[in-house]
């Protein structure tokens, strides 16, 4: 796959790193993004510019897709000039958008008709993992097409795996974000607890950082509460959205109803936020 020409779409937090790791890897990469502005910085580094993702999929072996929800997937896929539009044979797509199962299953089987293959390959991690190649990538599809693509997710990713069929990633990847947003929820209200008993958040954190309980996320989220910094790493809607998935799709067990809650009550305010941001909801 090294000498493949790959596609990008999509040039939101995580698209921009991502696929500056594969300009950085040596592959020839051609991008589109509905909001041209972003493409810039990716020409500048050598990457080409399609007008349209019939126009991407037509000059690429490989499509790499990463938007936001299941509406911009079918959008991509079904519109006047996208990716089916083009009518090719013999292209992989691989989608790491955040979405529902459902969708992937849709567009794996329109793929298929065409004479295309279909992986969804969501990932788990933030913008540092992204630039640092260092995601985790959970990969739902046929084993010899990801086997084929395999060492393009390596440049990405410190892991790729394949964990099933078409929507067995996206799958996956709600399962993971569900207990990311158990996580955040649940480091919020122990920050919120100790301070309405008068210890410190520096030395609750000091605390949480020093123990079994300790990891990356309530480090860096930790240090952002301190800081007062909630720029979006990780947007609070897209949890919220994900959740919302998630449910769909029948998580319904004690922690998930209290999670989803929780943050479905916090979007309208804190949406465009950090995830960490759902301390302000629990602080009210």
């Amino acid at each position: 796959m090294s000498t493949k020409k790959i596609g990008w779409i999509g040039l939101g937090n995580m698209g921009i790193p991502i696929s500056q790791q594969l300009i950085k890897a040596g592959y020839p990469v051609t991008v589109y993004n509905r909001s041209k502005e972003k493409e810039a910085s990716l020409k500048a580094t050598g990457a080409g510019i399609a007008a349209s993702p019939k126009e991407l999929i037509q000059q690429t072996d490989v499509v790499f897709i990463m938007v936001s929800n299941d509406e911009a997937i079918s959008e991509i896929f079904n519109g006047d000039a996208g990716l089916l539009s083009a009518k090719t044979t013999g292209k992989t797509i691989i989608n790491m958008s955040t979405v529902s199962p459902g969708i992937s299953k849709e567009m794996a089987a329109l793929c298929k008709e065409q004479g295309n293959h279909y992986l969804d390959a969501p990932v788990s991690g933030s913008v540092k993992q992204a630039e640092e190649g260092q995601l985790v990538i959970m990969v739902g599809g046929e084993e010899n097409i990801f086997e084929q693509a395999k060492p393009v997710l390596e440049k990405l990713g410190k892991l790729a795996l394949l964990v099933g069929g078409n929507g067995a990633g996206n799958t996956a990847k709600l399962a993971i974000n569900t207990l990311l947003g158990f996580h955040a929820q649940g480091l919020a209200e122990a920050i919120v607890f100790a301070q309405q008993h008068h210890i410190k958040t520096e030395d609750m954190l000091n605390i949480i950082n020093n123990s079994a309980l300790g990891n990356v996320f309530a480090k860096i989220k930790g240090d952002a509460i301190i800081k007062d910094n909630y720029q979006a790493a990780f947007a609070l809607k897209h949890i919220a959205k994900d959740l919302r998935l998630a449910k769909t799709e029948g998580l319904n067990s004690p922690l998930a109803k209290v999670a989803y809650q929780t943050f479905q009550e916090a979007e309208a305010e804190y949406g465009n936020e950090d995830i960490i941001a759902i301390i302000k909801q629990i602080s009210k």
